[in-house]
C-alpha cells in the first residue's frame, strides 16, 4: 500500500506507501457531520489521525483509509503478529493437490454490525462488487486477479466471478487461473473484505456509516477534528478492551499533544529522535521501536525521456550518496536500501549487488547514453506531494546530491497530497517520490506489482521480459528455496537496470504511555486495537 504521509517529518509530501493501489476515480471526501451529544466514555484510547480518504474496502487504496478500515471490517483470513496467515471469517480451508481449488469453511458466528450474519454469499457479493466497473477499483485486479473469471468481470463481460462458488450458507469455493504461491496473503487485503449489500446499495457515500464486521464500529467522525471508533459486543473474535478509540484529526503537533497528555500514543519524527533515544531521558522507557516492511523510493517515468534511457537512469542512481543521507538527515534510524526487498521480508538477499555511488561512471554513463552530455537533456521535473515551496527534507537531499555530483539543477511539481497518491498515474512528471509498504510478507507484493510489465502498481512503467518471465515461474514454483532464487534473480535485474532507486527501508519509532497495553505495530505497519487496553 502506500504511504500517506512522512513519519519522519509529520508533513504530508510525497512520500506514499500499499500494501494497496490508486484509483482512478475517487469521489472526494464527504463532509462528515459530528451527530453525537453525549461525549465518550468509559476505557478510551486517544491517536493522533488524519481523516480517511474513503472507508470502502474496495477502493483504499492510502495507509491511513486502510488503518481504520481494518478495525471496522474484516476477510476470510489475516496476519497475527508474526504475519503468519491466520483464520478470520474463514475458520479453516482446504487446497486442491493441483493448488487450484481453495475451500473456505465459514464461521457461523459471524455478524454484521446491525446483527446480521454473514454468509459466504455475502463475500461473493463483496467481490463481484469490488470487480465491476462500476466501482471503479484498481486493487481488485491485483489482489483478487489470480481467480478465475475475475478478469471477466474487470472488462465488463459478466457480473459474475466463475471461480467463486458458494456451494452451501457457509462455504465458499474460489479456483484459481493458476496455482500462485501467494493466494491466502492476498485475501489479507481490505478489497476482500466482506460489505452488507443492503448498506452498499443504499447510497453513494455509504461507508460514512459503514455496515462492517470488524472489532469496532464507526461510532462519530467529524471531518478535519474527530473520528471515534467504538468496540463491537457483538465481534466473533478477541472482542475489544477498549470501549472507544478517539482519533485527534491534526489536531496540532503530534510530539507536543503526546507530552501534554492529548494523546496516548506518538510517532517520533526525525526531530525528535534525538530526545526519545536519550537513555537517561523521560521519554526512553516509553519508546518501541520496531523494523517496518517498506521502501521509500525515487520512481522514474521509465517511457519519457530522459530516464527511457538506462544510463541515464543508472547515472542518477550511481550519484547518490545514500550512506551520507541516512546518516545526515535520519541519524542512521533507517537502513539504506540497496534493493528493493526490504530487510526482513522473505526472499530479502543480503548478497544483493548494488549499484555503486560512483561520480565519474555516472558521468560515463551519460556519455555513452543517448544524449551524451547533461547540456542535451530534457527538463526534469520530480512530482511531489505537497504544497507552496516546502519539500520533505530527504528529497531536498537527493535533488542537492544531483545539484552537487552532476551539475543539474531538478524542478519540483507539487500536488496536492491529499490526492497525490490518486493522480500520479496522469499527473506524473519525469520522475516522483514514492514508498511502498507491504500488504503481505511476500517478495511478490514488491517486485511483481511494482515492476511488471502492464500491473496496475508498475506507476513508473518499467518493463522488461526477463524480469516478467522470472516473475511468472516464482508465483507459481512450489519449492520456496527455488521461488525465493527466482525472485532475488528478478530483484538483481531490477538493480541493474535502474528501474528506480531505492533510498531507505523505514523503521517504526512510537512513544507509547505506561498506562497503556499491548498497543505492538506489526512490521506492515500496523495496529490490533482489540488487543490494546487502558490500565489506569
Amino acid at each position: 500500500m502506500e504511504i500517506t504521509m512522512n513519519k519522519r517529518t509529520g508533513l504530508f509530501n510525497s512520500i506514499f506507501l500499499i500494501c494497496g493501489l490508486l484509483i482512478a476515480i475517487l469521489p472526494s471526501a464527504c463532509d462528515c457531520e459530528l451527530i453525537k451529544t453525549t461525549r465518550v466514555s468509559g476505557d478510551v484510547l486517544n491517536l493522533y489521525g488524519d481523516d480517511p480518504y474513503t472507508l470502502d474496502p474496495a477502493l483504499a487504496g492510502d495507509s491511513t483509509s486502510i488503518n481504520y478500515i481494518l478495525q471496522i471490517f474484516s476477510g476470510l483470513v489475516t496476519f497475527d503478529n508474526d504475519l503468519e496467515v491466520i483464520a478470520d471469517v474463514a475458520e479453516s480451508w482446504e487446497v486442491s493437490h493441483d493448488n487450484l481449488i481453495y475451500t473456505f469453511y465459514l464461521r457461523d458466528d459471524v455478524y454484521f454490525h446491525n446483527g446480521d450474519k454473514v454468509k459466504a454469499e455475502d463475500f461473493k457479493y463483496s467481490w463481484e462488487r469490488a470487480c465491476n466497473l462500476l466501482t471503479e477499483s484498481q486493487t481488485a485486479s491485483l489482489y483478487l486477479g489470480d481467480i478465475l473469471g475475475v478478469d471477466d468481470v474487470l472488462s465488463g463481460y459478466t457480473d459474475t466471478i466463475s471461480g467463486v462458488v458458494v456451494t452451501d450458507e457457509y462455504t465458499l469455493q474460489v479456483t484459481l487461473e493458476k496455482p500462485v504461491n501467494y493466494f491466502l496473503e492476498k485475501l489479507s487485503y481490505p478489497v476482500s473484505f466482506v460489505v452488507d449489500e443492503k448498506n452498499v446499495s443504499g447510497d453513494q457515500y455509504w461507508w460514512i456509516n459503514p455496515n462492517g464486521t470488524g472489532p469496532f464500529k464507526l461510532w462519530d467522525w467529524k471531518e478535519g477534528s474527530e473520528l471515534v471508533l467504538q468496540g463491537n459486543d457483538n465481534y466473533y473474535g478477541n472482542k475489544a478492551k477498549l470501549d472507544y478509540v478517539v482519533y485527534k484529526i491534526l489536531s496540532g503537533i503530534e510530539f507536543d499533544m503526546y507530552e501534554t497528555g492529548e494523546i496516548d500514543v506518538c510517532g517520533v519524527g526525525y526531530n525528535n529522535i534525538y530526545r526519545v533515544t536519550d537513555t537517561d531521558g523521560e521519554f526512553y522507557s516509553q519508546l518501541f521501536s520496531s523494523p517496518e516492511l517498506s521502501l521509500m523510493y525515487i520512481c522514474f517515468n521509465c517511457n519519457q525521456p530522459p530516464f527511457d534511457d538506462v544510463n541515464i537512469r543508472r547515472a542518477f542512481a550511481g550519484s547518490i550518496d545514500k550512506t551520507k543521507l541516512v546518516s545526515l538527515v535520519f541519524n542512521d534510524t533507517v537502513i539504506k536500501a540497496d534493493g528493493i526487498i526490504p530487510v526482513g521480508m522473505p526472499g530479502y538477499n543480503e548478497n544483493l549487488s548494488a549499484l555503486p555511488f560512483d561520480i565519474q561512471q555516472s558521468f560515463d554513463l551519460i556519455a555513452n547514453s543517448s544524449y551524451r552530455d547533461l547540456s542535451n537533456l530534457p527538463e526534469i521535473l520530480v512530482t511531489n506531494g505537497g504544497y507552496g515551496a516546502r519539500i520533505s527534507t530527504i528529497l531536498e537531499a537527493v535533488i542537492n546530491e544531483w545539484r552537487v555530483n552532476l551539475g543539474i539543477e531538478i524542478a519540483v511539481r507539487q500536488l496536492d497530497p491529499n490526492q497525490f497518491l490518486y493522480d500520479i498515474l496522469t499527473e506524473k512528471n519525469s520522475m516522483f517520490f514514492w514508498g511502498w509498504s507491504a500488504d503481505y510478507p511476500h517478495p511478490q507484493n514488491f517486485l511483481e506489482i511494482l515492476f511488471s510489465t502492464g500491473s496496475v502498481g508498475n506507476y513508473g512503467e518499467y518493463s522488461n521480459t526477463e524480469v516478467d518471465t522470472l516473475l511468472e515461474l516464482a508465483a507459481v514454483e512450489g519449492n520456496e528455496e527455488i521461488s525465493t532464487e527466482l525472485y532475488r534473480q528478478a530483484e538483481q535485474i531490477l538493480v541493474n537496470d535502474a528501474a528506480c532507486i531505492p533510498l531507505y527501508f523505514d523503521r517504526n519509532y512510537i512513544l507509547v504511555k505506561p498506562y497503556v497495553g499491548g498497543y505492538k505495530l506489526n512490521a506492515l505497519g500496523m495496529v490490533k486495537l482489540n488487543e490494546v487496553s487502558i490500565e489506569k
